[in-house]
């Protein structure tokens, strides 16, 4: 059965490591998702996650239990797990998308200043998931030290 499950959760991590974070989990899910015809968005924001999972339940409920057991994430909400038809996000193995004013938008007519993935419920959530749908992808670019070029500072 085709499923569509979605959370949020708070990043527990030090901000220094956050490119690594994103990058990692990106590269992670995009392999899994791949290889297991899962398909989602994943927004970062505000220190929050907000993630979107489409595939069969036998993967994606596996695969969510796993994402509960990482240390990157703390305070997780889960949305109600909605039997679907077809993928919305079946374009992307896993499209990621970073602070973005679609988004601040949906947030703005809810009443909130800025994402606050804890206010939302499954009235609201499509709302959310229509505005990351219609925002770009974008790149995660890993910081480039002057160590990883080849250049050491003499001090």
């Amino acid at each position: 059965m085709k499923i569509q499950l979605c959370y949020a959760s708070s990043r527990q991590g030090l901000a220094d490591d956050l490119i690594d974070d994103l990058s990692n989990i990106l590269t992670v899910a995009r392999d899994f998702n791949s290889k297991n015809v899962v398909f989602g968005v994943l927004y970062y924001a505000n220190n929050a996650f907000f993630q979107c999972l489409e595939g069969e339940d036998f993967i994606v409920l596996p695969l969510f239990e796993s994402i509960k057991k990482d240390p990157r994430h703390k305070n997780i909400i889960e949305f109600k797990v909605k039997k679907i038809q077809k993928y919305s996000f079946k374009n992307w193995s896993m499209k990621y998308v970073q602070k973005s004013s679609k988004v601040d938008i949906f947030f703005n007519r809810l009443g909130y200043a800025e994402f606050a993935p804890s206010v939302l419920n499954d009235q609201n959530l499509d709302g959310l998931l229509e505005a990351l749908l219609n925002e770009n992808q974008t790149r995660v670019r890993k910081k480039v030290g002057l160590n990883q070029r080849g250049i050491h500072p003499y001090f």
